[in-house]
């Protein structure tokens, strides 16, 4: 297998209320409300033309400040180990993250975002509308669903 390297750079950065990992929502029943500011770039501000139809983002950014991989982990949702690409663990091969935002409103270069679940300062790599076409009850969710029913009883 043929291993190619790349660079990326940031085109923002995310400003939240998160200081540490401690305070933001993990394990069953978390739910992310906080808000916070994605600041782009200003030289990357033509790019948030028309993002303010959508009602939600996603955002791909970086594990800025994990250290190393495993491969399997135990997530805070279950007692048991799972592997990294089956979970949201920051410790991964390539620590980038996936969050979904709820879009409040568009101030030039800066989103006012609900739902942020990164600490302040972390760099952003880049933004997408939230336009998924699959149904929710098409949806499955793997050991998660199944530590969720164990949990309830």
């Amino acid at each position: 297998m043929a291993t190619t390297q790349f660079t990326m750079q940031p085109i923002g950065t995310a400003h939240t209320p998160f200081r540490d990992t401690s305070g933001i929502p993990r394990g069953r029943g978390a739910t992310h409300t906080a808000e916070g500011v994605l600041e782009i770039l200003p030289e990357l501000e033509a790019g948030l033309d028309d993002i303010d139809g959508f009602s939600h983002l996603y955002v791909v950014w970086v594990f800025d400040r994990a250290d190393g991989y495993d491969l399997r982990v135990t997530p805070p949702t279950d007692t048991r180990m799972h592997g990294v690409f089956a979970t949201h663990s920051p410790r991964r091969p390539n620590p980038i993250a996936l969050t979904i935002v709820r879009l409040l409103r568009r101030e030039g270069a800066r989103l006012h975002v609900a739902g942020v679940d990164m600490l302040d300062g972390t760099p952003i790599l880049d933004i997408k509308p939230c336009t998924s076409s699959i149904p929710v009850d098409g949806l499955r969710r793997g050991w998660l669903a199944d530590a969720e029913r164990a949990r309830r009883g």
